[in-house]
């Protein structure tokens, strides 16, 4: 059985609205002591929408760090006070301007677990209505609707090239 490290001590070295970076000492016990750096959240919901008509809803938006426009899911951090759920519905609105009235957990995954303790939990949301839709400034998006067979090929040829997306994908298109 592998050895479960100890937390000696945690420390909060920067905080904003969406995430805290964090130095964490630990113990191994019976080998040696260290420095953990990492980023922690609340979490993040990410919703597969399906249209009345089968297609699947991405999202395209320019992401700064990498330079360049990503087709994803519909993704937004658990903030505050909110839980998963709440923030899957909330972030439909927001950033394909639908609702659903019918949302499905279909499963979870970490995204990066050296870096962060993140939990994503993945929601398939269908029989959509229109909202209107209020992204944060920061954000401007394109809906694009595909079928579930166009899906494969996008990110087979490296057009959905987000890990998040990918890994949603895999989790919940044998719900669909």
């Amino acid at each position: 059985m592998l050895k479960k490290w100890k937390q000696l001590s945690s420390s909060v070295k920067f905080k904003n609205p969406w995430w805290t970076y964090k130095l964490d000492k630990f113990e191994i016990p019976g080998k040696m002591e260290g420095e953990y750096h990492y980023v922690h959240t609340n979490g993040s919901s990410m919703l597969v929408p399906v249209t009345n008509d089968g297609k699947i809803i991405l999202v395209n938006q320019y992401r700064y760090l990498c330079e360049k426009e990503s087709l994803e899911f519909p993704c937004g951090s658990v903030k505050d006070g909110d839980d998963y759920f709440e923030t899957a519905n909330l972030e439909l609105a927001e950033e394909t301007g639908y609702s659903a009235k019918e949302i499905v957990k279909v499963g979870e995954f970490n995204p990066y677990n050296g870096v962060t303790d993140e939990m994503c939990s993945v929601f398939i949301a269908k029989n959509l209505t229109e909202v209107e839709s209020k992204p944060d400034p920061t954000e401007e998006f394109e809906i694009k609707p595909f079928y579930p067979e166009e899906i494969d090929h996008l990110i087979e040829t490296g057009k959905i090239w987000d890990g998040m997306t990918i890994v949603s994908w895999t989790l919940s298109k044998n719900w669909i």
